[in-house]
């Protein structure tokens, strides 16, 4: 049997970040497993039309590598190039198992070490490992969130999910149906646009979707004049500074913030083009996650008449089209994309075990935003829902090395969360938004109080990785 200090679940973005932080900070022998064929997590998986980030790439890339790419906001190819890059310099690829999906995970108080059923193209195996990292992101890979779509089921034409894009789908000078309202409705819209006759979004209820510069002014002329890694550093504190900024004055003055993102639509939309109902959310900004369009592509694909956007519930769809609630309006499209979200999965659908008692994650708290209530030596990297998802993976991965460092100086074999529920604490989220897919999901809790607080901010989490309290609240066992 195998067996290693520190084993990584998912060459994502996070298991990329975590292994570097690991092999650059510990002597630990270490391994990542990935269940795909290929590392980049979200960005090897999904390939419709204009991925992206949704984040800049500043604060997206990893610290400790720059993002060199003078876009900001960049396209998925680009940025899993960029993570393979990474990999391959510091050596993390070498510690890559590929095909190696983590069935279960059983944690030992006698023998204090994990045991891991892993699936492998050539068989079943068990790993040994006494700490594990989970980093496979919070949705399911191989299914997607599943909605009740009247009538679905009766349309003649092709259904599709952004999630498992069709690589020969013609959508030329074809009607397209996008169904949603987030992300991925917003990426779809202005790139199926460059070639379809028609796309109409169709949404419930609208979202905030802003522009942003793909290429900064600033950016510009900083690359002109200073060294790249000047460039890179100031940049990148520029839009964290920015970024926390603008999520303070929402929650601070959220009228005020309403107002001013709803002028900045209105300045992109065709002149004297109605913002209700399609533009006008009924929640105030970063209540659910803002949209981001690059350029502004977004709006400039209405300005053109390739698009639209309709805000309606669906009462029907027929063979060939789609009836609205509340409207004579029916909507004939040749295609539809089902945008309607993720389906959450903690641990890539791993099933966890403490002495061959199954642990429910989404039961459990989540202790200084990294370890799981009652789990022994684990911990899960959770991102930020208003930042850069790579900043708290980031954080996660220091708080690790550090409590790596913790056990090995003090002659721990076992770290345990507990939680006082006799303290009074109230359930928070462990993401703090609206939105339908986290709302459905089955994420872990936080709590009100001291190590059980969510996330806030990089600066912040930084901070308390590397110095703040990871006593308080932690069970501590000693080797024998």
């Amino acid at each position: 049997m195998q067996s290693f200090d520190v084993v990584i679940v998912g060459a994502g973005i996070s298991g990329i970040n975590a292994g570097y932080r690991v092999k650059e900070s510990t002597n630990k022998t270490f391994t990542i497993l990935e269940a795909r064929g290929s590392l980049g997590g979200t960005w090897d998986l999904f390939k419709y039309p204009g991925i992206r980030s949704d984040s800049d790439l500043h604060t997206f890339g990893f610290p400790f590598h720059p993002w060199t790419n003078e876009l900001s906001i960049a396209d998925g190819a680009s940025i899993k190039k960029y993570i393979k890059d990474t990999a391959e310099h510091y050596g993390i690829d070498k510690h890559i198992n590929y095909h190696h999906k983590l069935v279960s995970a059983n944690w030992s108080s006698q023998s204090r070490t994990w045991t891991l059923d892993v699936d492998t193209d050539a068989g079943k195996k068990k790993i040994c490992t006494k700490f594990l990292v989970i980093g496979t992101g919070y949705y399911d890979y191989n299914k997607g969130l599943e909605v009740e779509i009247p009538g679905i089921q009766n349309f003649e034409g092709k259904v599709v999910h952004p999630q498992f894009w069709p690589e020969d789908l013609d959508y030329k000078d074809k009607n397209v149906l996008i169904i949603g309202s987030g992300a991925t409705a917003v990426t779809l819209l202005p790139n199926i646009a460059k070639e379809s006759k028609m796309v109409t979004m169709l949404q419930r209820s609208p979202t905030y979707i802003m522009p942003v510069e793909s290429i900064g002014s600033l950016k510009k002329k900083m690359r002109k004049y200073l060294p790249l890694t000047w460039t890179y550093q100031i940049l990148r504190f520029l839009n964290l500074f920015l970024s926390w900024l603008i999520y303070f004055f929402c929650m601070t003055f959220p009228e005020a913030a309403k107002k001013r993102f709803l002028k900045i639509v209105a300045s992109e939309l065709p002149k004297d083009y109605p913002i209700a109902p399609n533009f006008d959310p009924s929640y105030f900004p970063w209540q659910q996650r803002v949209c981001a369009t690059p350029d502004g592509d977004f709006y400039q694909a209405i300005r053109e008449g390739k698009a639209e956007v309709v805000t309606a519930h669906i009462k029907n769809i027929t063979n060939n089209e789609v009836q609205l609630v509340g409207t004579e309006q029916v909507l004939r499209p040749d295609i539809i994309v089902t945008a309607t979200g993720l389906k959450i999965q903690l641990a890539g659908g791993a099933k966890v075990f403490v002495d061959d008692v199954e642990m429910n994650l989404s039961d459990k708290h989540l202790w200084k935003g990294v370890m799981v209530e009652d789990i022994p030596n684990a911990s899960m990297i959770i991102g930020y829902a208003n930042a850069s998802w790579t900043l708290g993976s980031d954080a996660t991965s220091h708080f690790i090395v550090r409590m790596l460092k913790k056990m090995d100086k003090e002659g721990i074999s076992q770290a345990v969360p507990r939680y006082d529920y006799s303290a009074g604490m109230k359930d928070r989220p462990v993401l703090d938004l609206n939105s339908t897919y986290i709302k459905k999901g089955a994420l872990p809790k936080c709590g009100d109080k001291g190590n059980w607080v969510p996330r806030s901010t990089y600066l912040r989490d930084l901070y308390e990785a590397k110095y703040g309290n990871i006593t308080t609240d932690l069970q501590l066992s000693y080797n024998k």
